[in-house]
């Protein structure tokens, strides 16, 4: 893209590895912390800032102190492997890691993701086609449970069966203290090409061969993901990994990645550091910078860059939610207050135009993303062949799609409470979908069961946290306590 090429720039590589005496040192802090906390109370994290978009009840006692569990604890090149505290974000492993030109098999989106929240409450992205999901590159967890015990989780261990039960539990289960997770050669730079399509039954069975071959147009694929804004205006991002020199595009001040994309008709190419290929959706949060005026060119060339990233973004929402702001101004308008539809969810490869057409022709949102998947093969030793992973049974050997949608709708005079994510909610499920949790919830205790591990979580909640410190997963994700 000439309009924003330059010279490759090195990657940030300043983050040091924390070692096990500060790793040792925040675990005893954390103890201390939930020793703190009056029996009865609920133990949640005394954590400032969240990537969840679902309102939360205001805590009515201490939280569990883990401001020293944010580091990288080692990096084995050799075995490409990391420990991690699991309150480390990925922005710094992947600082930590890159260096031995490695890096996490998913790195999800956002630079503020940690370990932790990746595999308690799922994580994608473009790699996650091949990959699998984070949780799923995790060797073995330290897990801080209800009662305050710290035990060892792993696929073949004694805790095998809160291994298997931890990710999409949220916290209900308990904590993830330390991860031991797998890490794959990367290269220097990511050859980007971006394909349009005018069909989106095109674009779904070009997205399946892909996953089923791994190339395309006679070209490895080794990242994927894509972009919805119209029926007939929708693109896959095909990313290759290489070591070839050249110049590479910016992304991170006055261009924007989303809008680079756009064409006419065929394929347009692209290069980006491997650094910046994996923060490149950070730097416009997606696209909701927008929201924030950050896109309009004049407000963009006052904008530091340094602000252009999520992490400032989740600070002005949580301004607006404290001010009504957004609802305020749609009110001088002389416009309805905004529902908030901010989910992703994923179906079946095959389900995919179906719930295209369905969205865009029901909900007022562009654009939308769309990120393929499908669990690792062969599942880890002792997962059930059938719901290995049981809190979000995706099954093996199958192909999904994650679609993903952050904005907001006008309410209707007089509707129920969460209309358009309601319908939502029930045509995932009638299209065998499933949705993240990390957003509001509508379902009904029996709809959730079916879709969330059910009577699986009671026995897990009956092993790990007998005496009912943590929050069951119904109240949290549903009921909002």
């Amino acid at each position: 893209m000439d309009h924003a090429q330059r010279a490759p720039r090195r990657s940030r590589t300043s983050v040091p590895i924390a070692g096990e005496a500060a790793f040792a040192a925040g675990v005893e802090k954390l103890s201390a912390s939930y020793r703190a906390i009056p029996s009865g109370a609920s133990v949640r994290l005394a954590k400032k800032t969240s990537n969840l978009f679902r309102a939360r009840a205001k805590p009515t006692a201490p939280g569990l102190d883990v401001s020293g569990l944010g580091g990288v604890v080692s990096v084995d090149p050799e075995a490409r492997t990391a420990d991690v505290a699991g309150m480390c974000t990925y922005e710094d492993l992947v600082a930590a890691t890159l260096p031995f030109g490695l890096a996490p098999t998913v790195v999800p989106q956002l630079k503020t993701i940690t370990l932790g929240g990746a595999v308690t409450g799922m994580g994608i992205e473009s790699s996650a086609f091949r990959g699998g999901l984070p949780h799923e590159a995790v060797r073995s967890m330290d897990i801080l449970t209800g009662d305050g015990e710290i035990v060892t989780a792993a696929p073949d261990g004694p805790n095998a069966d809160l291994y298997f039960g931890f990710p999409n539990s949220y916290g209900t289960l308990g904590y993830s203290v330390r991860l031991t997770i797998e890490l794959e050669p990367v290269r220097r730079y990511v050859a980007l090409r971006h394909v349009r399509f005018h069909s989106l039954a095109e674009l779904q069975q070009a997205m399946g061969a892909i996953v089923d071959s791994g190339t395309w147009d006679g070209e490895t694929v080794d990242y994927l993901d894509g972009v919805v804004f119209t029926a007939d205006e929708a693109y896959l991002c095909l990313g290759r990994q290489t070591d070839e020199d050249g110049p590479v595009s910016d992304y991170t001040g006055e261009h924007i990645y989303y809008r680079s994309i756009q064409h006419a008709d065929g394929v347009l190419r692209d290069r980006l550091t491997t650094h910046d290929y994996l923060w490149r959706w950070d730097t416009d949060w997606f696209w909701c910078s927008r929201a924030f005026g950050a896109q309009n060119p004049k407000v963009r060339r006052l904008w530091p860059n340094s602000l252009l990233r999520s992490s400032f973004y989740w600070k002005l929402v949580a301004l607006d939610r404290r001010f009504d702001i957004g609802d305020r101004l749609a009110a001088r308008r002389g416009e309805a207050p905004g529902e908030r539809v901010v989910q992703d969810i994923e179906v079946p490869i095959e389900n995919t135009t179906a719930f295209l057409e369905w969205f865009l022709d029901e909900i007022p949102i562009e654009p939308i993303w769309l990120c393929p998947l499908r669990l690792r093969d062969p599942a880890p030793p002792g997962a059930d062949a059938v719901r290995p992973w049981p809190l979000y049974p995706l099954e093996p050997k199958r192909t999904y799609v994650n679609i993903g949608f952050w904005s907001a709708v006008p309410e209707r005079p007089g509707q129920v409470e969460g209309r358009a994510n309601r319908l939502i909610e029930s045509k995932v499920s009638e299209l065998e979908g499933h949705k993240s949790l990390y957003s509001d919830a509508f379902y009904s205790p029996e709809q959730f069961d079916e879709l969330y591990g059910g009577e699986i979580f009671r026995e897990l909640k009956a092993a790990y946290d007998p005496s009912g410190r943590l929050l069951d997963l119904y109240a949290k994700a549903v009921r909002r306590q």
